[in-house]
């Protein structure tokens, strides 16, 4: 009986190659679209000049929303692990003082037994 071993496509190899179709077929259409459009050559370039300027500025906006929000979200997760922090903190100081206090009672109880000796 034959083994079969699947090794699984990493998501960012699967990411890169749809991204690289996507812009080839972009690319391609575009071309496609431009050489066969009814306008003049300059038309067209002033168009293609103006959509790429619209899409420069989509593409900022977006970006400048996206590194907004994982400011935002880092800010938070920030003040959720210094709350976290020192909560573990006061808890590892409850914990040493009961263990003082253990070690104090039974250092009395030692030396009571010394003392009774």
């Amino acid at each position: 009986m034959k083994n079969y071993e699947f090794e699984p496509m990493e998501a960012a190899n699967t990411a890169k190659h749809l991204l690289t179709g996507v812009l080839v077929g972009g690319l391609i259409g575009a071309t496609t679209m431009w050489l066969f459009a009814p306008h003049s050559g300059e038309e067209n370039r002033n168009d293609l000049l103006d959509r790429a300027s619209e899409l420069r500025d989509r593409t900022t906006e977006t970006v400048k929303d996206t590194v907004s929000q994982v400011k935002s979200r880092a800010g938070s997760l920030r003040g959720e692990v210094k709350g976290k922090a020192g909560d573990l903190k006061s808890i590892g100081q409850d914990l040493l003082v009961e263990q003082l206090d253990r070690a104090a009672e039974a250092l009395e109880a030692a030396k009571k037994a010394v003392k009774e000796y």
